[in-house]
């Protein structure tokens, strides 16, 4: 189970402000781009699941995952979560003719056959995705990431936070951007809920 805070921030000037303010504790700045995979009668989101490949700075690593059972309430999410990485060039390959997946030998795609009934008859068929720039900072004992999500109608701000005490992590959060003017709100949808419907939220 992931649980993380995700905080909305409302435009580029105040995401900006953000990043200055954490600029001391800055770790990594990681460019994603995700790719979404269901069959074609949408079997996995209609068991509320998501099928994503994840290719990370310049296709020099890449990550498959399913999440399932989504919550978000609160600012706080929580979804089943199972990921691994994979061999990037055939990652690629996947994204490029969804038809490969069915032949990857992947604890994650066993699952989607074994759990969620996909079977190559079915198939999988490409949904698209988007781009996050993902920037990472080690702040006060915890990890954030202030997340910029170019989907092909607008851009998206986000600070998220993975904990198990997500209370305690929304507590400091909240006290430091009202601290410093920053702006926000708590999240309502998912970035793939977001992207599936295909305007800003």
């Amino acid at each position: 189970m992931e649980v993380e805070v995700k905080l909305r921030i409302p435009d580029s000037k105040t995401h900006t402000k953000l990043k200055t303010l954490l600029t001391p504790f800055h770790i990594n700045t990681l460019n994603q781009q995700n790719h979404f995979f269901d069959t074609p009668s949408n079997h996995l989101s209609s068991n509320l699941a998501v099928l994503r490949i994840r290719l990370l700075n310049n296709n020099t690593r890449s990550i498959v995952s399913l999440k399932s059972k989504p919550v978000l309430i609160d600012g706080v999410s929580r979804v089943e979560e199972d990921e691994e990485d994979i061999d990037p060039s055939m990652a690629i390959n996947c994204i490029n003719d969804p038809s490969m997946l069915n032949t990857m030998d992947s604890r994650v795609l066993r699952r989607c056959r074994e759990e969620f009934g996909v079977c190559s008859e079915k198939g999988f068929v490409g949904l698209g995705g988007f781009e996050n720039l993902r920037d990472v900072y080690q702040w006060r004992g915890l990890k954030l990431e202030v997340d910029e999500t170019k989907y092909g109608f607008g851009t998206c701000y986000e600070i998220e936070c993975e904990s198990e005490d997500p209370d305690e992590v929304k507590k400091e959060l909240e006290g430091f951007l009202k601290e410093n003017g920053i702006e926000y709100k708590y999240s309502e949808m998912t970035k793939f809920a977001v992207f599936r419907s295909g305007k800003l939220p």
